[in-house]
């Protein structure tokens, strides 16, 4: 019983779309109607900028930090409750999941890069460094913020199977349906990048 609980949880924490309530507090703006509709960071940044450019930036941070820690504190109280590693996983993987389809706007929501980020650091912590390096050189030279996420995310699943061969739950199926579900959120973008056409951003 309290797996299930801790299970909904996860998911009902993932599914806040505070891009959406930070855009509307702060900024007046409902950025599932803008830009590609998605709640995360990245279409924050870009449809507040073109209404409010000084504040942009500072709701798009607020969004990132948020939508890390939606994935992470439930997973904290749950390993200081004693919940099992397996349950652990199971929990980051809802969360993602609460993120992208979300309940609260009809099971759509953002691509899942910031909270699951915030989910596979707690458990990979070496890996999501290697994947935050990879996402700030490819940003920092590019400025395509999808194309950034997608090899970051690549570098962390290579980087899992070199550096944690052997996880103890003696598989890498949670850390591969993370990365399944945001690739599959970004198929727009992957056919805007492959076609030329994907905005700049970062």
């Amino acid at each position: 019983m309290e797996n299930l609980i801790a299970y909904l949880v996860a998911y009902l924490c993932g599914a806040v779309p505070f891009g959406l309530i930070f855009g509307k507090i702060f900024a007046g703006v409902d950025i599932t109607k803008s830009g590609s509709r998605s709640i995360g960071a990245t279409n924050v940044l870009r449809v507040i900028k073109e209404q409010n450019p000084k504040k942009a930036k500072f709701i798009a941070i607020l969004t990132v930090v948020c939508d890390v820690l939606k994935g992470l504190m439930p997973l904290f109280v749950a390993k200081f409750l004693g919940l099992s590693e397996a349950t652990l996983w199971a929990m980051a993987v809802l969360a993602v999941i609460g993120h992208c389809f979300s309940p609260f706007l009809a099971f759509e929501g953002g691509k899942g890069v910031a909270t699951g980020a915030g989910v596979l650091g707690f458990f990979l912590p070496y890996e999501l460094l290697i994947a935050v390096v990879v996402w700030f050189v490819v940003g920092k030279i590019l400025k395509i913020s999808s194309l950034a996420s997608l090899l970051a995310l690549l570098a962390l699943v290579i980087s899992s199977f070199i550096l944690h061969a052997d996880l103890s739950i003696y598989s890498h199926a949670p850390i591969l349906i993370i990365a399944y579900i945001v690739v599959y959120k970004h198929i727009p973008n992957i056919k805007r990048l492959l076609s030329g056409k994907e905005a700049k951003v970062i």
